[in-house]
Order: structure tokens, then sequence, then C-alpha cells
């Protein structure tokens, strides 16, 4: 089990917008980093500044727009 993935869910504004799979080992700064690069979640985000976003350790990414 060298090579396990995580399945984190994207979320805007508490709805599930959007999953990402991450390296297990992945910090925070990647995960957030593959979470904005997500092109459904892009669709989302277009032309606004999250005011928050919410990191749950390995399990779910929040964006609060």
């Amino acid at each position: 089990m060298a090579h396990e993935e995580l399945t984190i869910p994207l979320q805007v504004n508490g709805k599930l917008r959007s999953k990402i799979q991450v390296p297990a080992d992945a910090q925070k700064d990647e995960i957030l980093e593959l979470a904005h690069a997500d092109k459904k979640l892009g669709e989302w985000l277009q032309g606004v500044t999250p005011r928050k976003v919410i990191y749950v350790e390995k399990k779910l990414v929040n964006f609060v727009v």
C-alpha cells in the first residue's frame, strides 16, 4: 500500500461541487493548489474571491464565497 490515494471532496458554500485524487501523504498546500486547479471547481469560483477556505485535514476543502 505504498501508493495510497485519498479522494478529497471540494465544496463551495457547503455544497459538493467536485472531487480530487491526491497522494495519501499530500500536504495542505499541495491539496489547496490542486483544488484551485480543478476545472469543475473553477466554474463555481470564476469571478469571485473566496472569503474563507475551510480545510479539514485529509477530509475536505470548502470554499466560502
